[in-house]
């Protein structure tokens, strides 16, 4: 079709009006952005400030609100809305979220988490091992912390994404009028798009207190051997039996989180060989370290284990090893029985049941392969227990 010159085409037209209802978008989000905190909220408060009583918030990913449909897409949304999950511009993350993600991946998502979901909790968070590990957790946390060191700790359970919502375990604090709060991520690991968004989401809620307690934060649970034992401890009662090789699998992240990172990474197993001060902020490298710390407590040798990454999704390149792809290739190297550790999770959860437990492990068997055994999660274990509750005794105050 002829068009006049200086007009513009039907397709023209078309982008044009995209790009207005984007910036709408964004100058309605910026000026939210803009607006001055409330800082003079009501809350009721229990008492006066108590210098000697802490907080502590224990914070883990997230789940859904319930088994539906509906409430799949709502935390799609919102965990892929994170600008630390997702890298890329504002207009087009949104975009991608709610026009393709969200729309098109909530029915599939909805039939994973059906495969690990309590059927008698199908509208409620209860239903999700996450949520339900991590209820058991705190209960007996509580009791292991007071036990020790009684009416000392106020401790919480919240999630980044859904319910129990961080701003309501925070506020949860706040009234108890603690003078210092504790921010333990439960990720064994430091990432930007899961650490690293925590820290983020909790100076964004208390940035807008009038008065703002003295802060600390655990960046990984991986500096602490009780931790690595608590891992090692869970595979001990599955290797009675003998394995031809031990997978250490962890949650992926695209490579771009690791290569705009302030630290050194080649993203090779030479440069990963050894954690130091230059790649300790490094996730790639922290996985790596605790695949060889793990080992070293049972004894592994070191030309019997693996370290692999697991879900990624998407176009773009995502730390390797793949775990599906090394698992498919198990057998044709004469490793038919493999035990397999989830380390970057400390409750069971879709990626560690479904995705290991049932998809790798159907494929690993149609592939030739004999046995694949997963190691349970911390989950809520008296050494993981024991060990939590050392790590907030030994924080300074």
């Amino acid at each position: 079709m002829y068009v006049p010159e200086g007009a513009m085409s039907s397709w023209g037209w078309a982008k044009l009006a995209v790009k207005v209802l984007c910036a709408g978008w964004l100058l309605k989000k910026g000026l939210a952005g803009f607006k001055k905190p409330k800082v003079g909220d009501k809350v009721v408060y229990e008492d006066e400030t108590r210098e000697g009583v802490t907080g502590v918030l224990l914070v883990n990913l997230g789940t859904p609100d319930a088994l539906e449909v509906g409430a799949v897409r709502r935390f799609l949304r919102e965990f892929l809305s994170d600008e630390r999950v997702i890298d890329m511009p504002p207009y087009l993350r949104w975009m991608l979220v709610n026009c393709v993600i969200a729309p098109f991946r909530a029915k599939g998502s909805t039939q994973m988490y059906s495969r690990i979901w309590d059927k008698d909790q199908k509208g409620s968070n209860m239903g999700s091992p996450l949520v339900m590990y991590g209820y058991q957790m705190l209960e007996k946390l509580r009791q292991a912390v007071d036990a020790k060191s009684p009416g000392k700790y106020h401790i919480q359970l919240a999630m980044r994404y859904q319910q129990p919502s961080l701003e309501d375990a925070l506020l949860e604090l706040r009234r108890k009028c603690v003078s210092h709060i504790i921010i333990i991520p439960l990720f064994p690991q430091y990432s930007s798009s899961c650490t690293g968004s925590i820290h983020q989401k909790v100076f964004e809620v208390i940035g807008a207190w009038d008065r703002i307690p003295h802060l600390s934060f655990r960046s990984s649970l991986m500096d602490s051997d009780g931790f690595l034992k608590c891992f090692a401890e869970n595979a001990k009662s599955l290797m009675v039996e003998e394995y031809d090789h031990y997978l250490f699998s962890y949650h992926g992240i695209p490579e771009k989180q690791i290569t705009k990172g302030s630290f050194e990474c080649s993203l090779n197993d030479e440069c990963c060989s050894k954690l130091t001060e230059r790649n300790k902020g490094c996730y790639r490298a922290q996985c790596f370290e605790t695949s060889r710390r793990i080992a070293a407590e049972l004894d592994i040798p070191k030309e019997k284990f693996s370290t692999s990454f697991q879900s990624r999704f998407g176009p773009t390149r995502w730390l390797q090893p793949y775990t599906d792809k090394i698992v498919d290739a198990f057998p044709s190297q004469g490793k038919k029985r493999i035990l397999v550790f989830s380390p970057a999770f400390v409750a069971d959860c879709l990626e560690t049941i479904d995705e290991i437990g049932s998809e790798i492990k159907h494929s690993f068997i149609q592939n030739g392969g004999d046995t694949l055994h997963l190691v349970p999660s911390l989950n809520a274990t008296p050494a993981y227990i024991a060990a939590l509750s050392d790590m907030i005794h030994r924080i300074q105050i």
